[in-house]
């Protein structure tokens, strides 16, 4: 069965049950290899896209849902809320071995599109499920204010 998936802009006809995880749809049939399997369960938030805008756990979400929807990854994601975020990860060196950073950026991103000035408690429950083996939690926090100021100095 196909499915046609808008992926950064661009249709892709995908040769798959409607059933298949966006994740490899993604990765094996458009071969994006930006969003990362982490868990499978969508709990640890590695494999983060945006559907229309809003971020979702793209190993949990069947290619047949995401159908007709706008989906953005790591790759495509272009906004100046998504620009002042990468910047602050690069300036505070956020990544140590960078395998749930694409993840991470893309909830952080969602946030800041909505909430320029989130508070320490917004920007847990924004980022809550996106797990960091390597704990760099107090580095992704400070990046998501760093960014949020430069998008309310902007």
């Amino acid at each position: 069965m196909s499915v046609t998936l808008n992926v950064n802009g661009v249709d892709h006809v995908v040769d798959a049950e409607p059933d298949t995880p966006l994740l490899w749809a993604i990765r094996d049939h458009i071969e994006l290899t930006g969003t990362k399997f982490g868990c499978g369960m969508g709990l640890c938030g590695a494999c983060t896209v945006h559907l229309d805008g809003q971020p979702i756990r793209s190993c949990s979400t069947p290619i047949g849902y995401a159908s007709g929807k706008k989906i953005t990854t790591i790759e495509g994601v272009q906004t100046q809320a998504a620009k002042a975020v990468q910047d602050a990860w690069t300036e505070l060196q956020v990544p140590q071995c960078g395998y749930c950073q694409s993840g991470q950026i893309m909830s952080a991103t969602a946030l800041l599109e909505t909430n320029q000035n989130p508070s320490d408690a917004e920007i847990d429950a924004a980022m809550q499920g996106n797990v960091c083996r390597c704990a760099t939690y107090v580095r992704i926090r400070k990046a998501i204010k760093t960014a949020a100021k430069e998008l309310r100095d902007a």
